[in-house]
């Protein structure tokens, strides 16, 4: 495998992997990986045929957070590297929210800090290996959550259990992230690579302006109030049934088949 912190390559037509390449430091990372993470992010947004984007971390673990060594070997010049670090995952998570496409995160091993958590809580699926971890950790080295936690985490399982899984670091298993609403579902270890294949697949194959558009609805959601919503839907749905797919989708089902979707 290439030394490039960041890898992307596209296996299938639409459906693009970025692998975070750091495994001999669980992908900590550092302002390297997160600079080749916004590139990579930055990337897909310019792919006009993108469908699905595959987010996962090569090694053992998907991504145990910062880079701690890197962290304790800058001294009194931490501030500053954290202020440059958090800003580029700040943008690379703000990317990858605001990629038309939708993002599968898949998790093996350690999620964790605002690196590993912060990109389980900014994906729109998440399947993770029956044996993963999640945790925060942020509090445990004297910091706080970054990378959106703050927001997204309590989004996903209430302001109680955000409170309690940043102020006192439980290490969830697997299990207990789908429970809580954390992740999507949990995939036996041999079956992992083929469930988030599945998910890709199923994906790739609908209608994308309409996965794009209820994405973007869903994500303006989270700070938007029910009367900001109702016309944005209203006016996205309407924008939609003019588009070919629509058309193609109407006459499947009545037809009694599956429909192929083109993108228009």
């Amino acid at each position: 495998m290439t030394s490039s912190p960041v890898i992307v390559h596209t296996v299938k037509y639409g459906i693009v992997h970025i692998v975070l390449n750091r495994p001999e430091t669980a992908n900590g990372m550092d302002i390297a990986l997160l600079k080749a993470l916004h590139d990579a992010v930055m990337e897909c947004h310019r792919m006009p045929d993108l469908r699905v984007v595959v987010l996962s971390g090569a090694g053992k673990h998907f991504c145990a957070g910062g880079d701690v060594k890197d962290f304790a070997d800058k001294g009194e010049g931490l501030p500053d590297y954290l202020r440059e670090a958090t800003a580029l995952l700040q943008n690379a998570i703000s990317a990858l929210v605001q990629l038309p496409a939708p993002v599968i995160v898949k998790v093996q091993g350690y999620a964790a800090g605002g690196g590993g958590l912060g990109l389980v809580c900014a994906a729109d699926f998440v399947i993770a290996a029956e044996s993963a971890k999640f945790m925060s950790g942020a509090v445990r080295v004297g910091m706080a959550p970054d990378g959106g936690v703050s927001v997204t985490l309590t989004q996903l399982v209430g302001f109680r259990k955000a409170m309690e899984i940043i102020l006192t670091n439980p290490t969830l298993s697997a299990t207990e992230a789908a429970e809580i609403g954390l992740i999507t579902r949990v995939a036996a270890e041999h079956h992992l690579a083929a469930e988030v294949d599945a998910l890709a697949s199923q994906l790739a194959a609908g209608a994308p302006r309409a996965i794009a558009a209820s994405k973007r609805l869903l994500w303006q959601g989270l700070g938007s109030s029910i009367h900001e919503a109702l016309p944005e839907e209203a006016r996205t749905v309407s924008e939609l049934s003019g588009t070919s797919d629509s058309r193609e989708g109407l006459a499947a089902v009545i037809e009694r088949r599956e429909p192929a979707f083109q993108g228009r």
